[in-house]
């Protein structure tokens, strides 16, 4: 069931993007090894996509959203197990748990199609009479 608006879920990914950047620090795993590396990384990178996506919130709008999803699932499972595919689950492991299944779950639950261009096809799909 896809019921998260495109808007909100600009707002979402900009937000978790800068998250993903600072949250090594503000928890306290900054220490220069894979566990500070991935989350900022995929930060970094979904900060770019989304200011790449088809949304209301894209700068320059070439990645269809079906596709932003896409990515949103797969850099969200990526980050859920990546303290045990690079071995630092003995260190710390909820941050990247956490945020890559809410990560997953945004990229499950919105609608694929912003509000406003469904609003606009239907409208343009009417005659006149």
């Amino acid at each position: 069931m896809r019921f998260i608006p495109t808007r909100t879920h600009g707002v979402l990914d900009y937000l978790m993007g800068a998250l993903l950047i600072i949250a090594p620090y503000i928890l306290g795993f900054a220490d220069g090894t894979a566990a500070q590396w991935i989350p900022q990384i995929l930060g970094a990178a979904m900060i770019g996509a989304s200011l790449m996506t088809d949304y209301e919130l894209g700068a320059v709008r070439v990645i269809p959203m079906p596709v932003h999803l896409y990515l949103d699932i797969a850099s969200g499972a990526l980050l859920a197990v990546s303290p045990w595919l690079f071995g630092f689950a003995d260190r710390v492991f909820w941050p990247h748990l956490i945020l890559g299944l809410l990560e997953i779950g945004a990229g499950l639950m919105t609608r694929t199609v912003p509000s406003t261009a469904a609003a606009t096809a239907g409208g343009a799909n009417r005659r006149s009479y």
